[in-house]
Order: structure tokens, then sequence, then C-alpha cells
């Protein structure tokens, strides 16, 4: 009688390990380029929502400045220096930069409170944000409104 070796459990596993090498790299090969770009898309949306955080505080401190003023001119110019003062401290260069203000606030008479509200518009090049090389612009824009002294004297 002729006896037919079955082959084991772990010869049957052994042979089945032999026929899946390589895939883990395979896996990885695929995996990590994947895993790289999604890492590298939270870093550009955080540098990002950074900057627009800097522009809101450069339009704050522009509206406080706007807001301190006693002529509709001084408060143009005001502004706009607080805005690319506050821009140049926090490290953001612009390609262009406006500043607009709504200094109807400084009309308003002796004892009654006034706003002045100031929109800052700032066009960083992406380059800038993400990695050099990188096309395109982005533009941030953001507005504050501060109020004016009821009782403070001004020409409007």
């Amino acid at each position: 009688m002729t006896r037919t070796c079955l082959p084991s459990r772990a010869a049957r596993r052994l042979a089945a390990a032999h026929e899946d090498r390589g895939s883990e790299a395979i896996a990885a090969a695929i995996v990590t380029p994947l895993l790289l770009m999604l890492l590298c898309l939270a870093i550009a949306g955080g540098r990002i929502v950074t900057s627009g955080a800097k522009v809101d505080a450069a339009a704050e401190d522009a509206a406080r400045a706007a807001s301190i003023s006693r002529t509709y001119a001084s408060a143009q110019t005001e502004a706009a220096a607080a805005a690319a003062r506050s821009l140049n401290d926090q490290g953001i260069q612009c390609a262009s930069t406006s500043t607009s203000i709504d200094s109807s606030g400084l009309a308003v008479p002796l004892g009654q409170v006034g706003t002045v509200t100031v929109t800052v518009s700032c066009t960083v090049p992406l380059a800038d944000l993400l990695l050099a090389g990188v096309p395109g612009n982005k533009t941030m824009t953001s507005s504050f409104t501060s109020v004016v002294d009821a009782y403070r004297s001004r020409e409007g």
C-alpha cells in the first residue's frame, strides 16, 4: 500500500507566505505618497488659516487707529499705516494691499456713539504661504469695527 503524504498546516502556511512575498512593500509604496500628500495639505491649510488670522489682526489694529483719529483724512492715513505695520510685524508679505474705511462714525455728534469699520485686503503669493515655486495668489480680506469714544472731541 502506498501512502500519500499530505502537506501539514505549517507547510501550507509557509507556501502561502512565499506567494505573498513583497505585498507589504507594494502596499507601503502606494500608501506612503498618499499619506505625505495628506500631511502637506494639512500643513498648507494651517498656513492659510494662520495668515488669515494675521490679516484679521491687521484689520483690528487699523480700525482702532482710525477710531482714535479726529478727522477723516487722518483716519485714512492712520488706518493704512497701522494695517501695513501690523502685517509687516507678523511677517506677511503682501503682493498688494488695500485698506478701505467707513469713517462715518466720526461725524456723529458728541455724546453719541459712532463706529469706524476698516476692511483690509492682502494678496499673498502662494509661494510665500506653501512652498517656493507654487504658482498663484490668495487674497485674504478681513473687516473690523471699532467704537468711537462718544465724548472725545472730533472735527468730523
